[in-house]
Order: structure tokens, then C-alpha cells, then sequence
């Protein structure tokens, strides 16, 4: 069964925070509130986590997984940035976007996109996010909560509990967040590209 935390939306609780954060490095996978909806997260290195993530989602190797990080410092060790997406990326967060860039070598391969080399990147305006980040030191590999077959991701922590109690090991509920996923922009051609449409504005980017 998943372990249950409600967690205060504007000050969540250090010693809360600290349990998720020990049980992510001792291998959890966990579901917990963005700025956008849901997500799935686990430690960047957590094959297992991983499997589950692509087993509940029924993910295939083509998919973005994205690395949610505490502040642009992080984003930048993980994904290659050039000037102009520099400043782009950077006048968009914190925000409901991610961000599909090449990636450095502190990217593990099997996070990839196997032809491009790619992988998605974020920094979430949300206060638990945020918290849970910094003090797991890295980013949080994650994927939006939506399960095959349905049309919106899943928004409320004790519906989640209720439907993934086996499948995840922990949830993290924090009220209301958001039901649309990030807007979604690819960097990595000669010109960005809006793959997907969602809680970002695009037009600053078209």
C-alpha cells in the first residue's frame, strides 16, 4: 500500500518533505502535485521506478520523460542551452512548461530519446515541487500522471491513492493543483516547436 502524506500547499511541512525525500533515495516511486497536474517521480537513477512509471503509462521507448529541476543553475548541467534558447527558457520559468533539449553526459541513456538524444526539462512554480526538489539535491526524473486510455491526468491525491495504492509507493497531497500538463516546446531542431499545447502560454514561443 502507498503511504499517504498531506502536505501544506504554502508551507509544507521540513520533516514531510524529509521522509518523501529518504524514501525516493531509498528507491520510491511517487506521485505528487505540479504547478500543471499530477506527476509520477523517482530519483534519476532508479531503473525499477522507471519500469513502473513506463508500466503504468504504457510508455514506449520514444517517450520524453522529463527532469524537474530547482532552478535554472540545475536545468543547465543536465541539457545543452545556447544563447537564444537561453534566454527563452529562461524568461518562461518557473513555469508550466517543458523543455525538449540535447542532453549532457549526466543524463542516464536510458532516459534518452533514442534517436534524438534528448530529454525533456522543467522548473515548476510550485511550492512542494520546489521543496521536494531542493532538498533532494538532484533533479526529480517524473512523468505526468496520466493513464492510458484517459483524456485528462489525475488531479486529486486521495483518487490517486485510491487507484495506484499498489502501484506507487507514496502520495503526496497538497489540495488542489492544476488538471491541464505543461506546454511542451522542442528545442532541439533549427526552430522551436510546440508539440504539445497545455497550461503555458504559447505564444511567446510562436
Amino acid at each position: 500500500m502507498a503511504k499517504y502524506f498531506d502536505v501544506h500547499p504554502a508551507n509544507p511541512q521540513p520533516r514531510t518533505i524529509g521522509t518523501v525525500v529518504d524514501s525516493l533515495q531509498s528507491g520510491a516511486l511517487v506521485a505528487y502535485p505540479t504547478d500543471s497536474c499530477y506527476a509520477l517521480g523517482c530519483q534519476l537513477g532508479n531503473r525499477d521506478a522507471i519500469d513502473r512509471i513506463r508500466s503504468i503509462r504504457n510508455l514506449d521507448d520514444r517517450h520524453h520523460f522529463t527532469l524537474v529541476c530547482h532552478d535554472f543553475a540545475q536545468l543547465a548541467q543536465f541539457v545543452r542551452v545556447d544563447n537564444d534558447v537561453f534566454r527563452a527558457v529562461k524568461a518562461a520559468t518557473p513555469g508550466s512548461y517543458t523543455f525538449i533539449l540535447p542532453a549532457t553526459k549526466e543524463v542516464p541513456r536510458q532516459l534518452l530519446h533514442p534517436k534524438k538524444k534528448t530529454v525533456g526539462v522543467r522548473i515548476p512554480d510550485h511550492v512542494v515541487t520546489q521543496a521536494l526538489v531542493s532538498e533532494l539535491g538532484e533533479p526529480l526524473l517524473s512523468s505526468t500522471l496520466l493513464l492510458p486510455d484517459e483524456e485528462e491526468p489525475l488531479t486529486q491525491g486521495w483518487e490517486i491513492k485510491e487507484r495506484l495504492d499498489h502501484e506507487v509507493d507514496a502520495v503526496i497531497d497538497s489540495g488542489d493543483c492544476g488538471t491541464e500538463p505543461t506546454t511542451v516546446i522542442d528545442f532541439s531542431g533549427d526552430e522551436p516547436e510546440i508539440v504539445r499545447r497545455g497550461a503555458g502560454d504559447t505564444s511567446r514561443f510562436e
